[in-house]
Order: structure tokens, then C-alpha cells, then sequence
């Protein structure tokens, strides 16, 4: 499946129905007067640039890499999500002003049976456009698709609420036009709000995905002279590319030659079974003879664990002859000062072993 000519596909089958429900909406909603119907008009044009920026923003992100860019243009697509939700955002406001003028400035609607029959149609398109989009945003992992199929679906609650208003009014001959018109205005401010923080979040960077990050230790893992997997750090070029590191411990009686060959065949297993490219992998060296280290080690985790926010102690090493001790230990960001209890942990350690050198060491919390 080509990813680009699916979502390009997808995008232009949208334009093509956002641009005959505009034409209709626009026409029924200018002669019945209906606000509700000309402001969801408008909303499905929105739709269609939305569509356009997809496909743009697709062709782009699909350019080969180059000298500059060497992991490609794969975040491109995040940016094209930012402006859609853009676009999104401007949308609500604008129709959120023009509601308000015509809740100031009543103007009685006029309903026909061929435009309410208009507006049903609509409903059943853009919910039939809106699941197709988002189920293929989700196939693919586009978020841009993603972004316009949930768009669409919230139109269709849109259109049917412009139904029921318009049902109300030729029942009661109670109109309710202006302010439905800004119930749907704060409906797309408040979606392309949320929008726009989860595209900054995407460009920002986000925290590994949790079953993304469990499946990838666990697949590491599953290799016997791995005995641990930590720091697992995926760098998102794009929604199909994620690029990282980890560390990994191993016996500290491995040679140098096993070494290489246990990081080939976990860097080929992860990226055939999860399309992630580990570019680094470190190694934690676990002490092998027992004895006095298991002791210390058991101690040592007894004392750390005891602290409020301490998530893990991982990377424990003792060596006797060079009297060292060093461990990870990763703070929950919840913590108040996590430099300043990581400073209490290191002093607390190096009081209960004076003898040795004692090496902490704060990691972050970045993956699960």
C-alpha cells in the first residue's frame, strides 16, 4: 500500500463532496435566510482548503531525503495538521461573530421541504465522508486525515442540530437560527483549539507512545543475553518514521565480538517487527559473580524505592576492585525538586557505603 497515494486519494475524494455540499448548503441557506445553514456552508469550504493543505503537505512530506534534511520531510505533515486546525480555529471565530451580529439583528427564516430534504442529505454524507477519513487517517497514521475525518463528523452533528432548529421553527415558529448558529461557532473553536495543541504537541515532541514503548522492550527483551531494556528515545521524523535509542543490560562477561552481534540482530528484529530504526544502543554491564553485589544491590534498591517519585533504579553496577558503586535512577516529573531529592539519594547511598565511590546518576522519565 502506497501511503501517499491514500491519503492524496482520500483527500480529493473530500474536496470533491465538501464542494457540492457547500454549493448546496450555500444556496438553501441564502434563500431561507438561515444563518446556521450559510455558516455550515462556509464551514464545508473550510473543509475543502483543509483537504488541499493535506494533499500539499503530503507531496512534500514525501520528497526524498537530501544532504540538508537526511531523515527526510516527514514532519511536514505535522505542520499541515497545524494548518488545518488553524483554518479550523478562524472558522469558529468568524462564525461565531456573525452569529452574534444576527442574534442582534434577527432575521426570520423561510423554510422549504426540497431545503430541509438538502439538509438530511448532508447529514448522511458527512457522516459516511467523516468515518471513511478517519478510519484511512488511522490506517495510515495520518493525522491530517485524522484531523478532517473528525471535522466532518462533527459537521453532521452540526447539520442535524440546523435540522432539529429548522423542524422547531416550523412547528413552533420559535426561531432558534442565531443562537444555534453560535452553540455550532464555540463546537468549532473548542475542536480546532484541541487541534491545534495536539499538532504542537506533535512538532514540540511527544512522549513515546506507552504500547509502542512496552512492544519495543519487550521485543528487545526476548533476546537471551538481554536482561533488561531502558531509556527507550523515539525521534518522530514524520508519522512513519521513528528513529532512537536504548539502553540494554547485558552479563559482564560478554565479549566485545557477542556484543556487536547481539546489537545487530536487536537492531533488525525491531525494525522488522515494529519499523523503528535504533540508531544507538548502550550498555549497561550487570555484575555476574553474585555475592556481595546482589547484597548491594538489594539494599541499594530498598533505600531508593523507599523515596516518594522514584519511579526506577536500573544500570546497577558494583565493582570491588576500583571500589565503585553506580546506578540510574529515573524521578517521576511530578516531583517537586527532583534534583534535590536525586542529591539526597546520592548522599543518603554514600553515607550507608563510605568506603566506596558512589555514582548516581538522573535519567528522565522518557518512555514507559
Amino acid at each position: 500500500m502506497d501511503r501517499n497515494k491514500v491519503i492524496i486519494r482520500t483527500s480529493i475524494i473530500g474536496i470533491a463532496a465538501n464542494l457540492l455540499l457547500a454549493g448546496f448548503k450555500a444556496a438553501v441557506g441564502l434563500l431561507t435566510s438561515s444563518i446556521a445553514i450559510v455558516l455550515d456552508a462556509v464551514n464545508n469550504l473550510s473543509d475543502v482548503l483543509s483537504s488541499v493543505i493535506t494533499i500539499i503537505g503530503t507531496k512534500l512530506a514525501g520528497k526524498k531525503p537530501d544532504k540538508k534534511h537526511p531523515f527526510g520531510h516527514g514532519r511536514i505533515e505535522y505542520i499541515s495538521a497545524l494548518s488545518i486546525a488553524v483554518i479550523v480555529l478562524y472558522a469558529g471565530i468568524t462564525s461565531l461573530i456573525e452569529s452574534v451580529k444576527k442574534i442582534t439583528h434577527p432575521k426570520t427564516p423561510e423554510y422549504t421541504a426540497a431545503a430541509l430534504v438538502i439538509v438530511a442529505t448532508a447529514v448522511i454524507v458527512k457522516i459516511v465522508l467523516g468515518l471513511y477519513v478517519k478510519k484511512t487517517g488511522q490506517k495510515v497514521n495520518s493525522s491530517s486525515l485524522i484531523a478532517s475525518g473528525t471535522d466532518a463528523l462533527m459537521d453532521s452533528v452540526i447539520s442535524f442540530s440546523t435540522l432539529i432548529a429548522a423542524v422547531i421553527f416550523i412547528i413552533t415558529g420559535l426561531s432558534l437560527e442565531a443562537w444555534l448558529g453560535a452553540v455550532i461557532s464555540i463546537v468549532i473553536i473548542k475542536s480546532g483549539i484541541e487541534m491545534l495543541t495536539d499538532s504542537i504537541s506533535d512538532i514540540i515532541g511527544q512522549r513515546v507512545d506507552s504500547d509502542i514503548s512496552k512492544e519495543v522492550k519487550k521485543t528487545i527483551c526476548s533476546l537471551p543475553e538481554v536482561q533488561g531494556a531502558y531509556d527507550l528515545i523515539l525521534h518522530s521524523y514524520g508519522p512513519d518514521l521513528l528513529i532512537g535509542s536504548v539502553h540494554i543490560e547485558v552479563p559482564d562477561t560478554m565479549t566485545v565480538s557477542r556484543l556487536d552481534k547481539l546489537e545487530r540482530s536487536i537492531t533488525d528484529k525491531v525494525l522488522a517487527e515494529h519499523n523503528i530504526i535504533l540508531t544507538g544502543i548502550s550498555i549497561y554491564s550487570v555484575n555476574t559473580n553474585g555475592g556481595k553485589a546482589t547484597e548491594i544491590y538489594n539494599d541499594i534498591r530498598r533505600t531508593v524505592m523507599s523515596h516518594e517519585f522514584v519511579l526506577q533504579i536500573h544500570g546497577f553496577f558494583f565493582d570491588e576492585e576500583s571500589r565503585n558503586i553506580i546506578f540510574d535512577v529515573i524521578i517521576d516529573f511530578a516531583a517537586p525538586d527532583s534534583k534535590a531529592l536525586h542529591a539526597e539519594i546520592a548522599r543518603e547511598i554514600q553515607e550507608k557505603y563510605p568506603d566506596y565511590k558512589v555514582e548516581v546518576r538522573l535519567d528522565l522519565d522518557v518512555s514507559d
